[in-house]
């Protein structure tokens, strides 16, 4: 497991042609959690990206979801979810793991 300190950090890593699976909070600054999933998608890469968010909004987590992220957290929330998510990612069509 890696831990970045923002979206261009994680692009520019070594550790982007090896990523699996990414967790990423909606909102970031200078990209927030959409943008880094539309970029990693149009540079080829398909690992599910998971999004959270602070705050339990529906249009939030409507756009996060048609983007394509693979799940949307609310927090605070439970570790089942997140494992759940987690699950359900890597288990998607067009994942290495699947």
């Amino acid at each position: 497991m890696f831990t970045f300190g923002s979206a261009e950090e994680f692009l520019g890593s070594p550790q982007l042609n090896d990523t699996s699976c990414v967790i990423s909070d909606v909102q970031m600054s200078p990209m927030n959690g959409r943008e880094l999933l539309a970029n990693m998608r149009i540079r080829g890469y398909v690992a599910p990206l998971h999004l959270r968010h602070s705050i339990p909004d529906e249009s939030v987590r409507a756009r996060a979801l048609e983007a394509d992220a693979a799940c949307f957290l609310a927090k605070p929330f439970a570790t089942p979810n997140l494992i759940a998510c987690l699950d359900a990612g890597l288990l998607q069509p067009g994942h290495v793991g699947a």
